[in-house]
């Protein structure tokens, strides 16, 4: 497994005024009443395809960044814009199973800059300065506050594959066969069909030379050895990714109180 995979392509910021709901798309919004009518009018636009649970809260997402727009009162664009921020944000964050927290909100600053900066054809003056800050304390306290769950949902789990090989035994005895951790009990079931096998041939055949049945073979002996250690390592890794979890999640509470003690204090 190549580690460079993981790592999310670097984004720049760019102008999204009209990328994904149209003017016909916010039309259609505004005259919705109800939140089901919004949702699917989000679903249709933004052309999502996903199983539950995660149709359901993309969805929600989406609409409580309607209903937002609509407490601020902002125009057409202005929603239409927020939308596809948050779109492009979320994407990011979910392109990496990897912690990269502070590259989406980086990611959302610019590009809510890139939107209230007069400065053509690379940046349109679309929100005022109280506006921006407006937005950006309403993402904070909605996205970037469960940003550790909204990775954990959407992005896709990775697994790791082994491929074992093994010096000075013949090919027939060291086949390199492929290890994936989650694959443990499925290799525990066979050692147990193999050890009933050996147990009903000790019964059929009865010989006096029973210490040379009830040895194992060296290929069996090499997987129990094999199993032991993918079982300390799989312990090892996931203990190690519930102690970065929980940093993360601290680096997070920090970052969070920081940004609201800065913007505070700007008031």
């Amino acid at each position: 497994m190549k580690t460079e995979t993981l790592g999310p392509c670097p984004l720049k910021a760019r102008i999204l005024l009209w990328e994904d709901l149209s003017n016909s798309d916010m039309e259609e919004i505004e005259k919705a009443e109800f939140t089901a009518d919004i949702e699917r009018i989000l679903c249709h636009a933004l052309r999502i395809e996903l199983p539950e649970p995660r149709l359901g809260i993309l969805l929600q997402l989406y609409t409580n960044i309607v209903i937002f727009c609509r407490e601020q009162n902002f125009n057409r664009e202005q929603t239409s814009v927020l939308l596809s921020i948050v779109k492009n944000v979320h994407q990011h964050n979910t392109e990496t199973p990897l912690n990269n927290m502070d590259q989406c909100f980086t990611y959302c600053t610019e590009l809510l800059l890139c939107h209230s900066v007069r400065r053509p054809p690379f940046s349109i003056s679309l929100f005022s300065s109280e506006q921006m800050t407006k937005v950006l304390k309403y993402f904070i306290n909605t996205y970037m506050r469960h940003y550790v769950l909204y990775k954990y949902i959407f992005t896709p789990q990775m697994y790791l594959d082994l491929s074992l090989s093994y010096i000075g035994m013949s090919e027939d005895t060291a086949t390199d066969e492929p290890t994936r951790t989650e694959c443990v009990a499925d290799a525990e079931t066979e050692m147990e069909k193999d050890v009933s096998k050996a147990s009903e041939q000790e019964k059929e055949i009865l010989t006096p030379n029973v210490e040379t049945i009830q040895d194992p073979s060296p290929k069996a002996e090499l997987r129990t050895i094999v199993e032991k250690e993918v079982k300390e390592e799989v312990m090892r890794i996931t203990a190690q990714l519930e102690q970065r979890l929980q940093e993360s999640t601290d680096q997070l509470k920090t970052a969070l109180s920081a940004l609201e003690t800065s913007m505070q204090s700007r008031k």
